[in-house]
Formats: C-alpha cells, sequence, structure tokens
C-alpha cells in the first residue's frame, strides 16, 4: 500500500457496506472499518451471553471483507467464514466443531503449520471454556475462533483482532465502536413504546414499524455510559474522509454517534470529507421515510452530541429515482430522496445524485460506482 494512498474510515454495518470495501481495497485506499459494538442476534449472541463479551460477528464478517479486498481470501478466509449445521446442542454441529478442533479438517492440513496451530490453539481455548450443552447450531467457525483469541489475550478484543489481521496477513483496519462488552441498542417508537436489542430493531413487525422510529439510545448494562475504543479515535483523527453507511440507518449508523468521544472526534478532524451514502431500499426501521429525513436525523443527533449547530456532511450520495411513484424490491420498497437537493443547500452539502443500484443485484450498490465516487471526492 502506497504511503500516499488516501485514508478512509467507513462507519458500517458488517455486510451492507461489502462491496464498497472490496472496490476500495482494491483500488489501494488505506481502510479502516468501524463496526457496531451492540449486535444482539445470530451466533453472536450465543457466544455473547455465554463469555459476557462483546459481539464478534460484525468484526468477523468485516476482516473477512477486508482480506477479500485486499486479495487474501484462501485456505484461513475459508475456515473463518465456515458456518456449522444448524442442528442444535450436542448433535450434528457440536460433532462439526470437534472435527475443525482436531485439525484433521483438510483446510488446515494444507495450510502453512504455523497458522493453522495458532487456529488450532484458539479453538482448543474456545472448546476448554465453553459450558456443557453449548449451542453450536449455526455458529460460526470463525467467531469461534476469534473468541479464542480474545480469550488468549486476556478478554482484549482489541489485541485479538490484531491477532486476527496478522493471520489473515491484511493491511485494513477493522474496530468495534466501543470495546464495552454489555453495550444495548433501544428505540423509542412513535407510539412511545420502546424496544430493546439490535436485533429487535431491526426486525420491526410491520404494525410497529408503521409507528416510526422517534429515537435511539446506547447504554452499557454495568456503567451506563458507552465509551469510544480509543484506537478509533486515532483513526478518525488521522482520515482524508469519514464514510457513513450504506447500512441499517437505526442499529448500525446513527448510534455511532452516541458513542461517548466519536462525535467530538468527527467534528474535530476539520479536513476530512463527510459523506454520507444513501441506502437503495427502505428497510423495517426506515419505512415511509426518504433520504432528506434521514439525513436531517443524522445531523440532529451529531448537533446535539456535539452541542454546535454547525452542519457537518460535506457530500451525500442519492440514488437516482428512476420512477415516479413507489415500486419495490422484495419486501421493501426505493428509498425516495425527498427534499434531499434543497437539504444540500441548507448544510451546504454537495448532493451527488448517480445511479448506485447495482445492476445484477437489485437493491444492492454497485461498490466500484461509489468508490469511484467517493475517490474522486477526495
Amino acid at each position: 500500500m502506497s504511503e500516499n494512498a488516501p485514508r478512509i474510515v467507513l462507519f458500517s454495518g458488517g455486510t451492507a457496506c461489502r462491496s464498497t470495501n472490496i472496490a476500495l481495497s482494491h483500488r489501494g485506499a488505506s481502510l479502516t472499518r468501524i463496526v457496531p459494538a451492540w449486535d444482539s442476534g445470530g451466533s453472536s449472541k450465543v457466544i455473547r451471553e455465554t463469555f459476557r463479551m462483546l459481539p464478534v460477528g460484525d468484526i468477523r464478517q468485516a476482516l473477512m471483507t477486508m482480506a477479500h479486498g485486499e486479495g487474501k481470501a484462501g485456505d484461513v478466509v475459508k475456515i473463518f467464514n465456515a458456518r456449522l449445521s444448524r442442528a442444535l446442542g450436542q448433535g450434528e454441529a457440536a460433532e462439526e466443531f470437534r472435527f475443525f478442533a482436531s485439525g484433521d479438517h483438510p483446510l488446515l492440513q494444507r495450510m502453512d503449520a504455523a497458522q493453522a496451530d495458532t487456529i488450532l490453539h484458539y479453538l482448543d481455548l474456545f472448546g476448554s471454556a465453553i459450558p456443557a450443552g453449548f449451542d453450536f447450531g449455526n455458529g460460526s467457525v470463525g467467531n469461534f475462533i476469534l473468541t479464542g483469541a480474545y480469550l488468549a489475550h486476556d478478554n482484549d478484543i482489541n489485541a485479538a483482532i490484531l491477532e486476527f489481521r496478522r493471520l489473515l496477513g491484511i493491511n485494513g483496519h477493522v474496530w468495534p465502536s466501543s470495546i464495552q462488552p454489555d453495550v444495548e441498542l433501544s428505540a423509542r417508537l412513535g407510539s412511545g413504546h420502546e424496544v430493546f436489542g439490535q436485533h429487535v430493531v431491526t426486525s420491526l413487525d410491520a404494525e410497529e414499524a408503521a409507528l416510526g422510529i422517534t429515537d435511539i439510545a446506547l447504554a452499557s448494562r454495568s456503567v451506563g455510559m458507552v465509551r469510544a475504543n480509543p484506537l478509533i479515535l486515532g483513526a478518525i483523527a488521522r482520515a482524508d474522509a469519514i464514510v457513513f453507511g450504506p447500512g441499517s440507518f437505526y442499529s448500525s449508523i446513527l448510534p455511532h454517534l452516541l458513542v461517548q468521544g466519536v462525535a467530538q472526534a468527527l467534528a474535530s478532524n476539520t479536513s476530512a470529507y463527510r459523506i454520507f451514502i444513501g441506502n437503495i431500499l427502505e428497510c423495517a426501521e426506515t419505512r415511509d421515510t426518504n433520504l432528506a429525513g434521514l439525513v436531517g436525523v443524522f445531523e440532529e443527533h451529531f448537533r446535539r452530541a456535539t452541542g454546535t449547530s454547525a452542519p457537518f456532511l460535506t457530500h451525500i450520495l442519492a440514488n437516482r429515482e428512476l420512477f415516479p411513484f413507489a415500486k419495490t424490491v422484495g419486501r421493501f420498497r426505493y428509498l425516495r430522496e425527498g427534499r434531499i437537493e434543497a437539504l444540500g443547500g441548507e448544510l451546504g452539502a454537495q448532493i451527488i445524485l448517480s445511479e448506485f443500484e447495482d445492476a445484477w443485484n437489485r437493491g444492492q450498490h454497485d461498490g466500484e460506482e461509489v468508490a469511484s465516487t467517493i475517490l474522486r471526492i477526495i
């Protein structure tokens, strides 16, 4: 990687900005992904509850994406991306785990011996620490390895991530927004009712989604305040561009502004371009909203967090509306622009209106087009 490579920080969830991450890596950008520390569902939930640690699923996914973008998608990545059967408890999935942990899996046997030994060490630590009856169903082998590294490094997730990066041989960084183990996301709906847990916020039923989300909150169950991972503050300070999205707005993008120290660090880097990437589609969190409305909520939360009235974003990427009426992909409609151009004028932000949808994957971003646009801005 060139010393003059643009330094780009991506605030995202685990998967939504995958194509953009890969495209920017292909083009030699120096990337730092900042992912949520409050995932409360899936395989991460079982590990989080068992070890009282922060969720590792988004971290692992982002690291795998970084490896793929840097051309390092070899046997190590295949092992980290492996997932066990959905069978529960000590059945088929547990047998699969024991096969991986034994070192007999062909991917491990053809791997560099030092890499294989390290992975097996972490799997052994994980296997030794789990309680009887642990639910392996649909578990991610990479999550198990990352948890083993966490245990090996005295419950230091940053050290475990650095070890993961060494095993993968990648240059890009991935950090959780906070390293506290018990961060919980909540959302207040239009009715005043609150829902708790990221997995609940991302899967509101039709009746709840129709009420809309009026506010969100982050809290640590043990100390209340959610503090920033120190390593992300340095990345923000050095960034040439800071990018928000794409991703689930209320559960993966906006909550980062609620982590103590993040908004202040963002405000301090006055030279970086601050870019918001609008989603292609609505989701359960954002039914009946539009891009202008979401950007307005983002700016409001930034002002609230920093106590400043100055606009924050410098650029907004908006997918061009090709139909003058509502159109759906699967369950969700395309996200409308709203009064985005007028809002851009009010904020002093440049609106870049283009066709950012992937022609082969409806409802998803064309990573190459988004990456090209970001690099043109820089």
